[in-house]
């Protein structure tokens, strides 16, 4: 194997460790929040369960959406879910690349307890609101006519709590209002917007948005009254979580001293943010700061203290 080769798998390495030994601490200290998170995951899940058993299929509704896209038809349905599927693994995969590269301006562990808090508060609202009105489905196996369309009642309540998985979870009916594809894709729009650095990502991720919403209703999965209301159900978790942790301070542990945001050795260049040294428990004021400053006559003054410099006026101290 060639030299280079090996020394920036070296490199690579010791990035991950170094990572892995901030986040480890972090995790330990949000772990309920993350735990309750990916649980509350299956909860919505049950929810959608029990609003395919409620489904009734009908005629479907008058929809302004349906007239003005055409239909995709059901054998191009897929086109959604693989644009779905890249948005979702695009942003998993970007949540842990300060592991491997030297760009590192967020801690995983507390992006994803966010991330998962802002699905939470999104999904409460909208298990009750699938719950509460049930729409006839107007996706293809949801129509009138197909054995689909409606579940019998279960025989046991495992049937219930295992959701037919994967089958259950990729074809359900009843679970409209609104989007939960949507909800998670705005969500990592977001979260990408407020975290990220590439500025051509952030606007093409809004393009990307508009597409897979047309998409999706012109797929016939949902109505557009589903598309829209996780456009504003999405936007306004995501601001209520920042405005009630905009005055929180995130307490971050200091291993032995470690700086946890690594300076970059490429360039010997600090490339915190002003937050991150915030977040680390510096103040806007670094003390660190040992220059001395010019008084007005002309002669620096030290009394001592490589921070503490007398001003002399008129040649009197």
């Amino acid at each position: 194997m060639p030299t280079y080769i090996t020394r920036e798998v070296s490199k690579i390495w010791r990035r991950i460790i170094l990572e892995i030994s901030v986040e480890v601490p972090l995790l330990i200290e949000k772990w309920p929040y993350i735990i309750f998170g990916l649980i509350f995951q299956y909860i919505h899940g049950l929810g959608a369960r029990v609003a395919y058993y409620l489904h009734r299929p009908g005629p479907l509704l008058h929809d302004v959406g349906f007239e003005l896209l055409p239909e995709l038809g059901l054998e191009n349905a897929h086109i959604s879910e693989s644009l779905f599927a890249t948005i979702f693994v695009s942003f998993f995969l970007w949540t842990f690349h300060p592991f491997v590269f030297y760009n590192k301006r967020f801690y995983t562990v507390i992006l994803w307890s966010k991330v998962l808090s802002v699905l939470v508060i999104s999904q409460m609202l909208r298990v009750v609101s699938f719950m509460a009105t049930q729409l006839p489905g107007p996706n293809y196996h949801c129509r009138e006519g197909h054995a689909t369309a409606t579940l019998p009642p279960p025989h046991s309540i495992k049937e219930v709590l295992l959701l037919n998985f994967p089958h259950g979870v990729l074809y359900g009916c009843g679970d409209l209002i609104f989007s939960s594809h949507m909800t998670f894709a705005l969500t990592f729009c977001h979260t990408y917007c407020k975290y990220g650095t590439k500025v051509w990502i952030k606007r093409g991720g809004w393009v990307v948005m508009v597409v897979l919403s047309l998409l999706i209703i012109a797929s016939r999965k949902h109505y557009t009254v589903d598309v829209v209301i996780a456009w504003y159900i999405s936007h306004m978790a995501f601001a209520t979580l920042v405005l009630l942790t905009k005055n929180a301070t995130e307490r971050v542990p200091v291993l032995s001293g470690q700086q946890l945001l690594p300076v970059n050795n490429r360039v010997g260049k600090d490339v915190r943010t002003k937050d991150e040294w915030q977040m680390n428990g510096n103040s806007e004021n670094l003390a660190s700061d040992w220059r001395q400053r010019m008084p007005l006559n002309g002669k620096p003054l030290d009394t001592g203290s490589p921070t503490a410099i007398e001003v002399v006026l008129n040649g009197n101290r």
